[in-house]
């Protein structure tokens, strides 16, 4: 069941790209391929999650100095599936700016068995450091916006993306291959599908 919001305005956004070059176009191509088994001439996805996830690094900045080399470094958990760097779409700060850090429709490495059709929100934050009423603003007028453009089915939070595992959205080629998720808990996500004028559980899949 596709979400769908009509005539919703398009929030205020700060561009700040991170590097995109060649070298992260083929490895985000041999990811789709190697990670999500998918045959594909450009780095692209057509939406249909938003996951949302805290940062646990606490400034923009910093986060986007995490994110913008091409290649991951110091994860070998993950330097294992690909040397392809973490990212995201957008990124949030703790004053509710929204900074897009990729265009909505180019694949970013977030979600692991979703990264095909998910784009990414990054919240400047942690367990220590909720993330603010800002940030829920911010999250909900983005969200609403994505949604009344594209065909969105679901926004859940990364703690929730393993129970997307036995359905046919899952799209990972290695099944050992998951990581524990805590980020941003399920109050935050509660509160932002209450903002959001969502009641759906995820069981409804």
């Amino acid at each position: 069941m596709n979400l769908v919001v009509l005539g919703q305005d398009r929030p205020v956004i700060v561009q700040r790209p991170i590097t995109w070059n060649a070298e992260r176009e083929t490895l985000s191509i041999a990811y789709l391929k190697n990670r999500h088994g998918l045959d594909s001439r450009r780095a692209e996805i057509t939406p249909k999650i938003i996951v949302v996830h805290w940062t646990d690094v606490l400034s923009v900045d910093k986060t986007f100095k995490t994110f913008d080399p091409v290649q991951l470094p110091a994860r070998p958990n993950l330097q294992k599936a690909s040397m392809l760097n973490v990212s995201s779409q957008f990124l949030i700060g703790r004053d509710g700016t929204i900074f897009q850090l990729l265009p909505e429709t180019t694949f970013a490495r977030h979600t692991i068995g979703l990264n095909y059709c998910a784009i990414g929100i990054e919240n400047v934050g942690s367990a220590r450091h909720p993330l603010t009423e800002e940030q829920l603003s911010a999250n909900t007028a983005l969200i609403k916006y994505l949604m009344a453009k594209y065909p969105i089915s679901y926004v859940i939070g990364h703690h929730e993306y393993q129970s997307f595992k036995s359905t046919s959205w899952w799209k990972e080629t290695d099944p050992t291959y998951i990581t524990h998720k805590d980020d941003p808990g399920a109050s935050f996500m509660m509160r932002l599908r209450k903002a959001l004028g969502l009641h759906e559980q995820l069981s409804s899949r």
